[in-house]
């Protein structure tokens, strides 16, 4: 099964020149994007129903921000064509080289007047010296963008999902934020590379459990860097991520990289950057995803040697920027280490991001794999102290034939089957990647939130004069305290507030003293981006058939 699909590589040049010029033309002001209000008008020179363009758009827009790119585009006007010869639209359609093979550019009546018309109007004479010389004008905006509904005076400018999270995030959340230290306590204030990075997919496990190995079936080709063994190979963390040639990236390089979302990593010191790099390689599943691979988790005597660098607090970090975690397990593996328990409580939080992969699972027979499935999900049932059972996929994801012998006929069924859907799994990554970024701020925003009314709450309770140095010891030892009036005061959520013992870390490095009093203002200004802004943003970049 393929990840992804390219609707460009099965584009002939002439119908690659021929959609761009019809790009160019609706893109009125030249951003790269094309808005539903733009693609309402030149879709509806088709002549195809309300309800199979709705199905257009939701296609092409898989990634639901709002617009589409030249290659959505391409992807929407392929369905069109289709749709035209009078196929029923979906998803895998496009993946069939027979339905590309003889496709051609939609009909789309009217266009090729209005084209005429801009051509002719986008020149216009300037006499110099006596020589007359031809300049472009302004391009004309056929599809006027009058009808389109305002956001708020300050999202008007925004073309998509992503655009109007930056301008929330500068413009209402950053400066409570930086006003109450969030970013000491919590997680550092965001960037554009953190808004616009493709989704990542992060492997753990233990040595020789098949990470490597995975990712590499995955893209059915080695990346620069991968070493494969028996014994601790991979001894650094590596992004795998796709460039235009194949080249691996020092991790020192990458921290200094604005635009990539690393730069925080160089909190953990030169010893995590020298054992952190980024491997290039122009590929087509590369282009939608990323994938970071591990170093292994140790066990028995290995575990005893001390690392040079917070490794638990980097798998944190990676685990919060992640939109999947993979843990691999091993057959003969299945023992959870003291450092693989404190890698998985490292992830606590992100526990709807976790699946787990058993493999290697035609190393044993039937009935061993049976022993084996009950033995892994009582491990996993001891350290991830979640009610819900977590999603294990079985199989053997690497080059070599399954191995029918020890699994058989059945086995092997069920080993594709659970391939399929761990593939069906990554590939709405892409698709759900703006929900989950969405998701992720409305969560970071209310976590900022509370984080202002503890502290400001503490900064209240602080004396004017006297006994400020035993009055902040007395606040800290009552954390707890603390955190329940603050809870019944504004009736906010016990689940949304942090980690106490955390907190009461961090707080200790600082004097309650110098933070701000309560701000009503850039609370309110929270509140209603919460309550109006993000549901208005998402209304007016949702599928323009709804």
């Amino acid at each position: 099964m393929e990840i992804v699909s390219s609707s460009i590589s099965s584009c002939s040049k002439e119908d690659q020149k021929i959609y761009q010029n019809w790009f160019n033309f609706v893109d009125s002001d030249g951003d790269g994007r094309i808005t539903g209000n733009d693609a309402t008008k030149l879709f509806s020179l088709s002549n195809l129903s309300r309800p199979e363009l709705k199905q257009v758009w939701a296609i092409a827009d898989t990634k639901r921000q709002g617009f589409l790119g030249f290659n959505e585009f391409v992807t929407a006007m392929q369905l069109i064509s289709l749709a035209q010869e009078g196929r029923e639209l979906s998803s895998d359609l496009l993946r069939s080289k027979a339905n590309m093979e003889y496709l051609s550019p939609p009909s789309m009546e009217g266009l090729d007047a209005l084209l005429s018309k801009t051509d002719g109007s986008s020149m216009k004479k300037i006499e110099t010296n006596g020589t007359i010389q031809l300049q472009p004008l302004p391009p004309i905006n056929l599809f006027s963008r009058k009808s389109r509904k305002k956001i708020q005076p300050s999202l008007t400018a925004v073309t998509s999902v992503t655009d109007g999270l930056k301008r929330l995030y500068n413009e209402k959340l950053k400066p409570l934020e930086l006003t109450y230290r969030f970013n000491d306590f919590a997680s550092p204030a965001l960037t554009e590379s953190d808004f616009d990075a493709k989704p990542m997919v992060m492997l753990l496990g233990q040595y020789s459990t098949g990470k490597t190995t995975f990712i590499k079936h995955l893209l059915k080709s080695n990346y620069p860097g991968a070493h494969i063994g028996p014994e601790p190979t991979t001894d650094r963390f590596i992004v795998v991520t796709s460039g235009p040639d194949e080249r691996s990236i020092p991790g020192n390089t990458i921290a200094v990289h604005n635009d990539l979302p690393f730069t925080d990593l160089t909190k953990f010191g030169g010893a995590f950057l020298s054992k952190f790099e980024c491997s290039q390689m122009p590929h087509s599943l590369l282009d939608h995803i990323s994938f970071v691979d591990t170093p292994g988790v140790l066990s028995g005597e290995k575990q005893r040697t001390q690392r040079s660098y917070d490794f638990t607090g980097v798998i944190s970090w990676f685990a919060a920027k992640c939109d999947m975690i993979l843990l691999l397990f091993d057959p003969h593996k299945l023992d959870i280490s003291d450092e693989f328990k404190r890698v998985i409580s490292s992830l606590k939080g992100h526990e709807d991001k976790i699946r787990v992969v058993l493999n290697k699972a035609d190393q044993v027979d039937t009935q061993q794999l049976m022993r084996v499935y009950g033995a892994l999900m009582w491990s996993l049932g001891k350290v991830l102290n979640t009610p819900e059972v977590v999603r294990v996929y079985i199989g053997s994801f690497n080059d070599k034939p399954v191995n029918e012998e020890a699994v058989g006929l059945t086995g092997k069924d069920l080993f594709e089957k659970e391939q399929d859907d761990l593939l069906d799994d990554l590939i709405d990554i892409p698709k759900k990647a703006c929900d989950r970024r969405i998701n992720e701020f409305v969560k970071r925003a209310r976590a900022a939130k509370i984080h202002s009314y503890i502290i400001s709450h503490l900064k209240k309770e602080m004396p004017a004069l006297m006994g400020k140095s035993k009055t902040q010891q007395k606040l800290i030892q009552n954390l707890d305290n603390v955190f329940e009036k603050v809870q019944k005061e504004f009736r906010l959520p016990a689940g949304d507030f942090p980690s106490v013992d955390h907190f009461r870390e961090v707080l200790s490095h600082y004097s309650i003293n110098d933070f701000e009093k309560l701000k009503p203002k850039m609370i309110q200004a929270v509140d209603d981006m919460l309550g109006h802004d993000i549901p208005e943003l998402l209304k007016n970049f949702r599928n323009p058939y709804e």
